[in-house]
């Protein structure tokens, strides 16, 4: 793991923060109007400005005070019903007091935006982010006021042929300030970023880095109170110091998810963190636990929200997707097609389930375009960088169901290079697509599965291709001595429909899928895991049956009403048998 000189603080739980949640004001700015004049050009004095007349005669035709509000963390859809299908910009402002003592700093930070934003704070820039699903914060220490402050945002999450992901997906465009929003006040010099964890090479040994801000050489120490470990180190010139040291540590595990606090500690500068100790690696076919072979029993889930439906954004919400996940026996969760909130991979810790996470480079992006490329390996490194000291965090995911071509490869290939730079302790995986040889064999032989450390594969057996009964006839081999996690398999059925085994969209149709493709998965060959496809139904502008589908993709194991449907059973029985462990 190499310590980068990003912008991102890290661990904003474990930090004295504001929260800027709540209700904010907003202007529905479709033609956006308040960032463009009638030439299209950026006016120098739009909503950012949060201007008011001088006078009865001058003219200004915005007022944030008599707009309409929305709740910060929440997508915008959900909220008012005139939003529903809105893709397009809308302006939030937040008006806060903050007194700063000397020799503080102080920074904004979001959880997430989708998917552009433009912060201003006091009528004066701050930056801009693009990507809908990842952190990102601004320092404001010389902007901000006693009193009187206002932070606005023009929040846009239209649809673009060269974004991350692109215009075509097969989930819900969720827009608006969609995660936590707070202030987070540090020292003048203080502690941005670490990395701590066990070593590859020993299940005792614990090693990483840490980064100072605003400082540097300084002492630096690491304690693991439970343990009575203190270990001191010291930082270079630049802030930076990397570090080793044995430690008498019980492992993080499903069965046994230990977490220790452990505190660091500069001159100027303490934190504190909760962090679970755990090694995983591959051996050939096998995907090894603290060197014990594990075989991971998952499933695959969107970030909507249990229940209410929405975009998926408070602690609840994620402690209700991972139950759900422990009732069916389960120990492992694909968090698809993007990062999901910091929320998840934190109860994760807690509740012993293992995570694959993914960025949305998603079907078909623009493989060529340089743009496109570098938002890709941003959102991966901001992923990383928030998660890197997660223990149930095992899989990067790079991509999900991408066409072969010499360019995706190359793209691919280097977000591997990426990921493994920033974290050489986790393993790289992809979601890769069926490749037929003839009527009844199927080949893994996706090139870019050579760069991978887990393969992963969708397939639709039952669904998308064939009855639920050819599964019984094909056969699978792969070119590659590697693990294979079965990424995606699924049905559609919604829930309450019943029907015969054969009829389309009903339970028992659903419940015949899951019964062969169990039966496929007992011989599939390498096979270390699966994540069907998906926890709970979740909302798709693709999906337009009339009475069926409504605009919800229904393959999940559980209505958009929290109703268990008869496949979850199945596949609950399958995980309680223990197979392959």
């Amino acid at each position: 793991m190499h310590a980068q000189d990003f912008s991102l603080i890290t661990n904003i739980e474990g930090r004295k923060t504001f929260s800027l949640n709540g209700n904010w004001q907003i202007i529905i700015d479709p033609y956006e109007n308040g960032y463009y004049n009638y030439r299209y050009e950026p006016a120098e004095n739009g909503y950012f400005k949060n201007q008011k007349p001088q006078n009865k005669s001058e003219l200004v035709e915005y007022d944030f005070d008599k707009s309409e509000l929305l709740k910060v963390p929440g997508d915008w859809n959900t909220q008012m019903e005139k939003l529903l299908l809105y893709e397009g910009t809308i302006w939030y402002k937040k008006d806060f007091n903050y007194s700063l003592k000397k020799n503080r700093r102080l920074f904004v930070h979001f959880g997430a935006v989708n998917y552009k934003a433009f912060v201003y704070l006091n009528g004066e820039k701050l930056g801009e982010h693009e990507g809908g699903f990842i952190p990102f914060n601004f320092e404001i220490t010389n902007l901000v006021k006693e009193k009187d402050n206002f932070l606005i945002l023009k929040v846009d999450n239209k649809r673009s042929r060269e974004f991350v992901p692109t215009v075509n997906t097969d989930w819900y465009n969720y827009g608006g300030i969609t995660r936590d929003v707070n202030l987070i006040e540090v020292s003048s010099a203080f502690i941005k970023d670490y990395f701590i964890q066990l070593s590859k090479e020993s299940n005792n040994k614990i090693a990483g880095w840490i980064k100072l801000d605003g400082t540097s050489m300084q002492e630096i120490k690491i304690k693991i109170p439970e343990i009575n470990s203190e270990n001191a180190f010291y930082a270079n010139d630049s802030g930076y110091c990397t570090f080793s040291f044995n430690a008498d540590v019980e492992l993080w595990s499903p069965e046994n998810p230990r977490l220790y606090e452990v505190i660091i500690e500069s001159e100027s500068d303490t934190i504190k963190e909760i962090i679970g100790f755990r090694r995983i690696e591959v051996n050939g076919p096998d995907i090894l636990l603290n060197g014990k072979n594990i075989f991971l029993k998952g499933i695959s889930a969107h970030e909507e929200a249990p229940l209410r439906g929405g975009r998926a954004n408070t602690k609840e919400d994620a402690k209700t997707i991972l139950s759900w996940i422990k009732e069916l026996n389960g120990n492992f969760i694909r968090l698809a097609h993007y990062p999901h909130n910091e929320n998840v991979t934190r109860a994760a810790d807690e509740m012993g389930i293992l995570v694959w996470s993914e960025i949305p480079v998603y079907w078909t992006i623009l493989w060529n375009n340089e743009k496109t490329f570098m938002n890709a390996r941003n959102q991966l490194t901001e992923m990383i960088k928030r998660d890197k000291n997660r223990a149930s965090v095992i899989l990067w995911s790079v991509s999900n169901e991408t066409p072969l071509s010499s360019e995706r490869l190359s793209f691919l290939k280097k977000l591997t290079e990426q990921a493994r730079f920033l974290d050489s302790t986790r393993l790289i995986t992809a979601a890769l697509e069926n490749h037929y040889i003839n009527e009844n064999t199927i080949m893994i032989d996706d090139p870019f599965g050579e760069y991978l450390d887990v393969i992963g594969l969708n397939e639709y057996l039952g669904w998308y291709d064939g009855l639920p009964e050819k599964a019984d006839k094909i056969n699978y081999q792969t070119k590659y001595h590697k693990p294979i996690i079965v990424s995606e398999f699924g049905a559609d059925a919604l829930q309450g429909l019943h029907g015969d085994s054969l009829t389309r969209w009903t339970e028992e149709y659903q419940v015949n899928v899951y019964e062969h493709q169990i039966k496929l998965m007992q011989r599939f060959p390498n096979l270390s895991g699966m994540t069907p496809w998906i926890l709970a139904d979740f909302r798709s502008p693709r999906r337009n049956l009339p009475g069926i589908q409504d605009h919800w993709n229904r393959k999940g194991l559980i209505s958009d009403r929290g109703i268990k449907k008869k496949a979850f059973y199945i596949l609950q029985k399958f995980y309680s048998e223990n197979w392959k462990n």
